[in-house]
């Protein structure tokens, strides 16, 4: 009686395939503009320092800094490519901000620009993103991926590197913030 052998799939963990130059920039043209909108958030809505984010973490993964290893999705490590890439940036600015001033070299505050005309809000946009930045880094964070991008909470705590009982807190606690926020706004 012949034996037969049953294979098994590999799991994500097992596949050590590397993508080609090719995949990576296909997958990155198809995730281009949720990976803009989610680098928005990730700079609260600075819309020139979300395009250097975007621009430097597309470098990252190009120039092979930044690699996908297959442990999650490869939208889930993009992500997570992108808000480490901003969190580095801004901490970049923060300490050449307070060099700066330890030097008494005056600076004039960073302007926000406005919007360009394709990304205007209705106000009720307006309303609910005002909202948002007055969230929490992380409430906001894990509201804009599960809202915004269609993330489960789980992925949404892999993009942003804390646990998941960490970011279910801050969800729970960020819909009734906002939900308070915005009550209190209708009311105005």
């Amino acid at each position: 009686m012949a034996e037969t052998q049953v294979e098994l799939l590999p799991s994500v963990d097992q596949i050590s395939r590397t993508l080609s130059r090719s995949e990576i920039e296909l997958l990155l043209e198809q995730h281009h503009q949720d990976s803009f909108t989610w680098a928005l958030a990730c700079c609260r809505r600075n819309f020139d320092l979300a395009q250097d984010i975007l621009q430097m973490s597309y470098v990252k993964i190009l120039d092979g800094s930044a690699q996908f290893e297959a442990r999650s999705s490869f939208r889930t490590w993009l992500f997570g490519v992108i808000r480490r890439t901003a969190v580095q940036t801004m901490r970049n600015l923060v300490v050449r901000e307070k060099l700066l001033r330890t030097l008494f070299i005056r600076r004039n505050e960073p302007v926000i620009p406005e919007p360009p005309a394709y990304l205007e809000y209705s106000l009720n946009s307006e309303k609910l993103v005002r909202a948002l930045l007055k969230l929490s880094n992380k409430q906001c964070a894990v509201l804009q991926l599960v809202f915004y991008h269609d993330m489960t909470i789980e992925e949404a705590a892999l993009v942003m590197k804390i646990s998941l009982g960490s970011a279910r807190t801050h969800y729970a606690r960020g819909k009734k913030n906002l939900a308070e926020r915005l009550k209190d706004r209708n009311n105005e």
